[in-house]
């Protein structure tokens, strides 16, 4: 079973997630990364639903 597909910007990530049992980890995991390259708090992180099982991780500017 494909989980996600993931295309990663400098300023965000949008995530495709199939398995529903994998959305809270795997957005857990994204908001992570991004802070981490980002220099950012997690709390300066947006999340965003984007179209159907689609999430987008954003720098919140």
């Amino acid at each position: 079973m494909k989980v996600l597909t993931m295309t990663t910007h400098t300023d965000s990530i949008t995530l495709k997630i199939w398995d529903k049992s994998a959305i809270d980890h795997t957005i857990d995991a994204a908001i992570e990364s991004l802070s981490h390259r980002a220099a950012a708090e997690n709390c300066g992180i947006a999340v965003t639903l984007s179209g159907p099982k689609t999430f987008t991780v954003s720098l919140n500017r």
